[in-house]
């Protein structure tokens, strides 16, 4: 990834800086089309839920940037126009696979920078008179923003293996931020998500609602200079400016002394975070999960993330059968029974590694998912199951704990899934947890903190996800890129809290087993089990052929709910790529590539 660093470097600095200062005051707000879902074609691609950001990436590529360099910039950009999603006050997980040459093998590599809890909190710290708080209670307070390491993974990410600057990347988000962009109907709906929350909060209630105290209407310009003041900051000063500095004592001040207005209806809790604690931030680099599935290699993210190890799982169990020669309402049943197995075991044993022994060998096991597709039966499990004992396959110890209320809460999210001509990969899922994370807006700094550390099982004091210092919470997020005798075949992932893992999963099914292609089964209609009584389900999966026989399985729906809103690459003959994102949910998103070829 490093070959002719200096040189492409000056080329896209070149470009970049061109585009940066075409933004001076009085430049017009940006106007986002949306899609196209999808794309064919050469030279490299790039899929997000916004077309800005889209575009930022093949911009990038297009100028001599790789995977990286393209993931970086559009995440930026993301962080401007999906600020209840992501941005710099939140993080994620990076999954990057490199093809390697004549002198080096083809390695797929992952970047953690989930947030981390302040050195100050303990497994009570959301519990009042040995209670646990009511989960907005605790959503909604500077206890549960943790420590952000989303510009840690930026910074990281272009040294080790970018070919750009982070003041080039940072520079198309900049100019966004500073020149304004149109209000949608999916910005407008989620500051209405948080409004009884965000019109407590001064500085965001200024930045996020009109002076009638409504939401920013729709078609209106939004600007967000104080962003754009922040990005420069980092442009200027490296990872360095945010977790030192100005912007961090801001950050600190503004979780553990959260300013309300004098007729706030609310409780902000303070927090515990200090300055150390963002100055000792880091982005490890950690081992992929890796199961092979009919032949394939899928590689996703491994633990504080539960998306590979139960994305894995169930695919081990589903090797078991047949798919593609059942009905597809068969296939349905076992994929969402497979679900609800794999769910229990996540639920039981998944936890920072830094903290506690995940059997994770065991989880990832064939053997041990023989013995969960062993207890699925025609008819779906009347509702929750209890997990199994991987440790017999794991060979290790490790330590047990029960299900949370923190289960099986959806939230929001945002993936961005790039390619360049080298072949480089990147799958890239980040986060600010909850739609509008914690509400608490970083004043002068323009950018929201995350809710992170609800994440947590916050009401045990026992169980591997239990709160402690320093400990990163178990995330659902699973980037995931799968190979094919060695050469990549899919990249995908999705927003969408704990449905992130089924919406993974069920796409993969569709993809290989079904007969999708990626855009169906980016667009197929979803249903989410996740080891409960009822599954989730669409609106519009309700409506297909197959809803009445898996009722008649002893299959049960809850009200329905959006899941996902999934971004893919699938890997063509002569260097083409096909390039999806979601055509309809959030808004659609936007599928570009370099070189179009029809």
């Amino acid at each position: 990834m490093r070959v002719h660093r200096s040189r492409v470097r000056a080329l896209i600095l070149t470009g970049l800086c061109a585009l940066a200062a075409a933004g001076v005051a009085g430049s017009a707000p940006a106007v986002a089309p949306v899609g196209p879902p999808t794309s064919t074609g050469t030279g490299g691609a790039a899929a997000t839920v916004e077309r800005l950001a889209t575009q930022a990436a093949v911009a990038t590529l297009r100028k001599g940037g790789n995977a990286v360099d393209a993931a970086v910039t559009a995440a930026a950009v993301l962080g401007v126009m999906e600020p209840f999603s992501c941005g710099v006050g939140g993080g994620g997980f990076m999954v990057v696979y490199t093809p390697g040459g004549a002198r080096r093998r083809p390695h797929v590599f992952t970047i953690d920078s989930r947030e981390k809890a302040p050195a100050a909190m303990s497994p009570t710290s959301f519990m009042e008179n040995g209670t646990p708080l009511p989960f907005n209670d605790a959503r909604y307070s500077g206890l549960s923003v943790g420590v952000p390491g989303t510009v840690r993974a930026w910074s990281d990410a272009l040294k080790k293996f970018g070919t750009i600057t982070l003041a080039q990347a940072l520079a198309p988000g900049a100019k966004i931020a500073r020149d304004g962009f149109e209000v949608d109907a999916t910005f407008n709906d989620q500051i209405n998500q948080n409004l009884s929350y965000f019109d407590d909060v001064p500085a965001t209630a200024a930045l996020y609602l009109d002076t009638d105290g409504t939401a920013r209407d729709v078609g209106s310009t939004f600007r967000n200079p104080d962003l754009a003041k922040t990005y420069d900051l980092i442009a200027q000063g490296g990872a360095k400016a945010f977790y030192t500095g100005a912007i961090a004592a801001a950050i600190v001040q503004a979780s553990t002394q959260p300013q309300l207005g004098s007729s706030a209806d609310h409780t902000f809790r303070p927090g515990v975070m200090t300055a150390a604690d963002l100055a000792s931030y880091t982005a490890p680099q950690r081992a992929p999960t890796h199961v092979r599935y009919r032949g394939l290699d899928v590689f996703s993210m491994g633990p504080p993330s539960s998306g590979g190890s139960t994305v894995g799982e169930a695919l081990n169990i589903l090797e078991g059968y047949p798919l593609s020669t059942f009905a597809r309402e068969q296939a349905l049943h076992l994929y969402l029974e497979a679900s609800r197995y794999a769910y229990a075991d996540r639920g039981d044993y998944l936890g920072d590694p830094d903290f506690v022994k995940v059997p994770l060998r065991g989880l990832l096991s064939k053997d041990f998912a023989s013995t969960r597709r062993a207890l699925i039966a025609d008819r779906a499990a009347p509702g929750a199951v209890p997990p199994g004992n991987p440790l017999p396959f794991n060979g290790t110890a490790a330590l047990r704990g029960e299900a949370s209320v923190t289960e099986t809460r959806p939230g929001t999210t945002t993936h961005i899934t790039t390619s360049d001509k080298q072949g480089d990969i990147v799958s890239y899922t980040f986060t600010i947890e909850s739609t509008g994370g914690s509400a608490l807006l970083v004043p002068g700094y323009g950018f929201l903190l995350n809710n992170e550390l609800t994440d947590f099982n916050f009401d045990s004091t026992t169980h591997p996800n239990r709160v402690e210092g320093n400990k990163r919470p178990r995330s659902s997020m699973a980037p995931t890129i799968v190979l094919q005798k060695g050469k990549p075949l899919l990249a995908l992932g999705s927003p969408g809290g704990s449905t992130i893992v089924t919406t993974v999963l069920q796409i993969l099914v569709d993809r290989l087993d079904l007969g999708l292609t990626l855009p169906q089964a980016i667009a197929d209609a979803r249903v989410s089990q996740r080891n409960g009584a009822t599954s989730s389900a669409e609106a519009a999966f309700l409506q297909t052929p197959e809803v009445a026989a898996l009722l008649a399985r002893g299959h049960k729906f809850g009200a329905p709910a959006e899941i996902g809103a999934a971004t893919g690459i699938e890997f063509l003959d002569r260097n083409r790529t096909l390039v999806a994102a979601e055509p309809v949910r959030r808004g659609g998103g936007s599928a570009l590539v370099v070189k179009p070829s029809g």
